[in-house]
């Protein structure tokens, strides 16, 4: 597929991962539309700044969609006419699907349902979306890899996710779309969001608040720096998987192949902020799993291509950002 004179939109343009993708296809010379609901799971002011600083000097609006509404999902096809989409909008976390079963029904299920016919009625060339680690379950079988079963969801989050692969599928065996999931595992960086640990880590840190550590430390994560995502999807988005006759439509892994133990995580932040964390032990919350960890040969082999920021160095590069924006006020 040519990289040249594309039409790319991105959904979920607000969001982390969404904006540092948009913003990089920009760079590129590509025409890209965003879109978001900003929705308050986290601060939306975070979303807001997230548009001025990385979406508008890159020329790219991100206009206010509902996609769980289909009359606006219509109304943003016949408005951007995208060659190809990027869908990266969802609604995130496991432990608040616990909470709000709901918006987890409505943002990654029924979204994504009018996604798939919006993109096969505009005949997109290539649909990107976003589908998580969390498909992986219980899996004691480490590294994680594509062929493994992913038939025991051990969230609703994770749920909706294996859901967003069979009905993308789907959609890929009956009219020729050419899909790709991506499963992402425990993206961190600047501009991220404040849900994730690393994030409310270092707010309770440099506050001296001590911080919820799970399961005594021992969960083990493949933390994954945005800049190392964002290579690795912008290379897929113009290599889809060849119609020869099966569905055009296949998952990869997006990680660091390096799963670190929170307790070993937590001492790198320590030695990146240069303070002393104070830790509050908690049980293994329910939907958690043990561990995560991404075989990415599949997406080295096809893209040429595998993530290589250590910890600390994405750690240093959130630390960098964080401290001049936490101490901006609101507008």
């Amino acid at each position: 597929m040519s990289e040249a004179l594309h039409t790319v939109l991105v959904t979920g343009a607000a969001g982390f991962v969404g904006s540092a993708v948009a913003a990089r296809l920009a760079a590129m010379g590509h025409k890209v539309v965003g879109c978001d609901n900003f929705n308050d799971y986290y601060d939306p002011r975070l979303k807001h700044d997230r548009v001025a600083a990385l979406l508008a000097p890159a020329g790219v609006p991100c206009l206010t969609v509902e996609l769980s509404d289909n009359a606006q999902v219509v109304a943003l096809f016949d408005q951007v006419k995208p060659t190809l989409v990027v869908h990266l909008a969802a609604q995130a976390g496991v432990r608040y699907s616990l909470k709000n079963p709901s918006a987890y029904v409505q943002s990654n299920l029924v979204a994504f349902g009018h996604m798939l016919e919006a993109c096969r009625l505009h005949q997109v060339e290539h649909l990107l979306y976003a589908s998580s680690s969390s498909v992986y379950g219980g899996n004691a079988k480490v590294p994680f890899s594509e062929d493994d079963v992913t038939d025991a969801p051990v969230s609703l989050y994770a749920a909706t996710k294996k859901a967003n692969e069979l009905m993308a599928h789907s959609y890929s065996h009956l009219y020729r779309l050419p899909a790709t999931g991506l499963r992402f595992f425990t993206v961190y960086g600047p501009w991220g969001r404040p849900d994730m640990a690393y994030f409310s880590f270092t707010q309770k840190m440099l506050k001296g608040e001590t911080i919820p550590v799970f399961a005594e430390g021992q969960l083990r994560r493949d933390f994954t720096y945005i800049d190392d995502i964002v290579e690795g999807v912008v290379r897929l988005l113009f290599k889809p998987r060849p119609d020869t006759g099966e569905a055009p439509h296949w998952v990869f892994n997006i990680g660091n192949n390096e799963p670190v133990k929170v307790l070993d995580f937590i001492e790198t932040l320590e030695k990146v902020l240069g303070v002393k964390a104070q830790l509050d032990f908690q049980p293994m919350q329910p939907g958690d799993v043990a561990a995560t960890h991404a075989d990415t040969s599949k997406l080295k082999n096809w893209v040429g291509y595998q993530p290589s920021t250590s910890l600390e160095a994405g750690l240093t590069q959130f630390r960098q950002w964080y401290n001049p924006w936490s101490t901006i006020p609101p507008a």
